[in-house]
C-alpha cells in the first residue's frame, strides 16, 4: 500500500475549442498535457512554472472543480475522478483551497464569521449553534485574528488579513491536503512572509499536507520540500528543493533559477537564455501523433491528440532534430536519486 496522501498519474484536462454558427469542436487547449507525482503525508510539493502553464488547472482538477479529461487521481486510497456523489463530498472536505486573490475569494455580503464557517454548515459538522460558534472563534484565534471581529465584512479588512481569513476558511473541516493557488503573490514581500510562516507553523502544528503552486521560485524555495516545474502543461523536471536549486537539470529550469536575483556571491547560476517566444496554448509544438480519446469511453478517435515531441524544442539551446520526434517522459536521472528530468539530452 502506497504511503502518499495523494497520487496523481497521467491527469489530463483538455478544453475544447469550438467555432462556427454549430459550436464545432476544431481544436483542443491542453492545459494539463499527462502529468504525475505524488505527495507524502507532511510533505509540501512545490508546483511552479510562468503564468498559463496549468498549474491551476492541476489544481481544480484535482478536486474536480473542471472535469479531468484521463488520468488517475488518489487521495487516501480513493479515486477522485471517478467518486460517487457522496463520496466526492466527503473527499472535499478532506482537501481544502486557499485561493490567489484573498477578496475576491469572499463574499462582500457576508460577515467574516459566516464565510469562515460557512464549511461547517455545508457539511453539517456542527449541530448545535454554541459549538458552531466556538470552533469559529477558534479558527480566528489560529489564524491571529481576533474573535472580536466576527461580524464585520470583508472590505474592513486589509490584504494580508482577508489572506488569513481565507486560511481559517481552508481549516475549517480539518483537512489532511490543503491546495495553496499562489496564496502570497497578490501580497505585500512583508506580508509574504507573514502567511508563509502562518502556513508552516499551521503545518507543524496540525500535520497538514500542502500542494503549493506559485511561479515565484524563492518563495518555493523556501516552503516547499519537494520542487516539480511545468512547463506547457507537463512536468519537465522534479526533484528535492534543495537539490533542484543546487543543481538545476532541466534547460527551462535553468533559465527560470537563473532569472532569480542573488545577493549570495557563491550562488551565482550561469545565465541560460531560450530563444524565441513563448509558445501560445492553442497552438503548442511541435507535432502531432495518433489520436487519443478525449476520455476513457470516447474511443472512435474523434478527440483531442497527443502532442509529439518535446515542446520547448524550438526554443531549446540543447535540442536536435530528435528532440521534436518523440516526447520526453519524466524519467530518474542516472547518478541522482530522487531526481527526475524530462529531457532527451540529459537521461
Amino acid at each position: 500500500m502506497s504511503s502518499k496522501l495523494l497520487e496523481v498519474t497521467d491527469l489530463r484536462t483538455y478544453f475544447p475549442i469550438k467555432k462556427g454558427l454549430l459550436r464545432r469542436t476544431v481544436g483542443y487547449v491542453k492545459a494539463v498535457d499527462g502529468i504525475s507525482f505524488g505527495i507524502e503525508k507532511g510533505q509540501t510539493l512545490g508546483l511552479v512554472g510562468e503564468s498559463g502553464c496549468g498549474k491551476t488547472t492541476v489544481a481544480r482538477s484535482i478536486v474536480r472543480l473542471v472535469p479531468a479529461t484521463g488520468g488517475k487521481v488518489v487521495f487516501e486510497q480513493t479515486d477522485v475522478l471517478s467518486a460517487d456523489r457522496e463520496d466526492l463530498r466527503r473527499l472535499r472536505g478532506r482537501i481544502s483551497l486557499i485561493f490567489q486573490d484573498p477578496y475576491s475569494s469572499l463574499n462582500p455580503r457576508m460577515t467574516i464569521g459566516n464565510i469562515i464557517g460557512e464549511p461547517l454548515k455545508v457539511q453539517r459538522t456542527k449541530r448545535h449553534r454554541g459549538d458552531y460558534f466556538e470552533q469559529v472563534a477558534a479558527l480566528f484565534l489560529k489564524v491571529g485574528l481576533s474573535p472580536e471581529h466576527m461580524n464585520r465584512y470583508p472590505h474592513e479588512f486589509s490584504g494580508g488579513q482577508r489572506q488569513r481569513i481565507g486560511v481559517a476558511r481552508a481549516l475549517a473541516l480539518e483537512p489532511k491536503l490543503v491546495i495553496c493557488d499562489e496564496p502570497v503573490s497578490a501580497l505585500d514581500v512583508s506580508i509574504q512572509s507573514q502567511i508563509l510562516n502562518l502556513l508552516k507553523d499551521l503545518q507543524d502544528d496540525l500535520g497538514l499536507t500542502f500542494l503549493f503552486i506559485a511561479h515565484d521560485l524563492a518563495v518555493v524555495e523556501f516552503f516547499c520540500d519537494v520542487v516539480a516545474v511545468m512547463y506547457m502543461g507537463r512536468i519537465v523536471e522534479q526533484a528535492a528543493a534543495e537539490e533542484l536549486y543546487r543543481n538545476p537539470l532541466h534547460p527551462y529550469t535553468r533559465a527560470l533559477i537563473s532569472a532569480i536575483p542573488k545577493i549570495e556571491p557563491g550562488r551565482n547560476t550561469p545565465k541560460t537564455a531560450l530563444g524565441g517566444e513563448v509558445p501560445s496554448a492553442l497552438n503548442p509544438p511541435p507535432l502531432l501523433s495518433s489520436p487519443a480519446p478525449a476520455s476513457p469511453d470516447a474511443s472512435r478517435g474523434s478527440g483531442p491528440r497527443r502532442r509529439r515531441g518535446c515542446a520547448l524544442g524550438p526554443r531549446c539551446p540543447l535540442a536536435t532534430g530528435d528532440c521534436l520526434k518523440q516526447t520526453p517522459t519524466l524519467k530518474e536521472k542516472r547518478n541522482c536519486e530522487g531526481h527526475f528530468v524530462a529531457c532527451w539530452q540529459l537521461i
